[in-house]
């Protein structure tokens, strides 16, 4: 099977291994893994990396027409002329349970809206981000302590399990079925904004552990810590669901209770901080220079600082 390859080095490799020929391969990172381990199998002249897919690049494909297109984490838009290349058409892997959550974020909309299960889709790619018609699925439990990161990482050898599947299957003549997506059951799944990442107290304490797992580690759901005018606005990283907490606070307000434990009301209950990250103080930095992480010590010193509510063990009784 001849392919051209747009996406992340680590699947054009396993292609390779599997016996089909790549004729070329767009990478979409600079620096991804296994760059230049691609580049030394497959040649350097068939290996791009961040190309403009317009007509001039897809020009190269006519001396050697691949007979399918396949992407895996390609993080741009592929015009109709690169989906039409092949006479197979062209097919993608996304890491979700198409057609819920359709879009570039779909680990924080699992996260966040609770999903017990999630998984990923092999479909074909249509001018429609994530439309296109389901191959096959995979599903995987969401451990309820796992982070967006954390959930990423674990849906990549399934991803890779389900491409390299249907690729096997295209070139031995014995495509899947092609299952249309049912539209009443679409979800999307859009990069979170400010509005969704900044922390509203009065929201039950269940969704605000799952908008801190689900934002981190990075963005991060974010929200000061303190009340005076020096208290500083950090990304939590990590929350607690609470039994016992301070019935003095209201949702919002932090104190420290015994050495460390950092405690926020919540809506319906509390929540103690394990972990946070200190937001910059403007929006000029690009995310390499990451700050420090603090842990609980840290934090309780910054709200001590920062005018944390005075609250004593006693007013943990409910």
């Amino acid at each position: 099977m001849r392919i051209a390859f747009f996406g992340l080095p680590l699947a054009a490799l396993l292609l390779h291994q599997d016996g089909h020929t790549i004729v070329h391969a767009a990478v979409c990172r600079k620096g991804a893994l296994g760059l230049r381990r691609l580049r030394r199998v497959l040649g350097k002249a068939r290996v791009s990396v961040t190309p403009r897919v317009d007509a001039a690049f897809l020009e190269r494909f006519a001396a050697e027409p691949p007979d399918l297109v396949v992407s895996w984490f390609w993080t741009k838009r592929l015009p109709k002329e690169a989906l039409r290349l092949a006479p197979r058409g062209a097919l993608g892997v996304h890491p979700s349970l198409l057609p819920r959550h359709r879009g570039p974020d779909p680990y924080f909309w699992a996260i966040d809206a609770g999903d017990p299960v999630t998984g990923v889709t092999a479909h074909v790619l249509e001018e429609a981000y994530d439309t296109g018609a389901i191959l096959a699925q995979e599903t995987i439990f969401v451990h309820p302590t796992w982070n967006a990161w954390t959930l990423a990482k674990k849906l990549d050898r399934p991803s890779l399990r389900v491409l390299r599947r249907v690729v096997a299957a295209e070139a031995k003549g014995e495509p899947y079925p092609r299952v249309p997506q049912d539209e009443g059951l679409a979800t999307e799944a859009p990069q979170p904004d400010d509005d969704l990442l900044e922390l509203d107290w009065h929201a039950s304490t269940a969704a605000i552990v799952r908008r801190v797992r689900a934002a981190g580690p990075w963005p991060g759901a974010f929200t000061r810590i303190g009340h005076g005018d020096d208290a500083p606005t950090v990304a939590l990283l990590e929350v607690e669901a609470l039994e016992s907490y301070p019935r003095a606070l209201e949702p919002g307000e932090c104190a420290v209770v015994g050495e460390n434990q950092v405690i926020i009301r919540t809506g319906d209950g509390a929540v103690a901080v394990r972990a946070a990250r200190p937001e910059p103080d403007d929006d000029d930095g690009d995310g390499t220079d990451a700050p420090e992480v603090w842990n609980a010590a840290r934090i309780a010193e910054e709200v001590r600082r920062g005018g944390g509510k005075k609250v004593s063990e006693a007013d943990g009784a409910p």
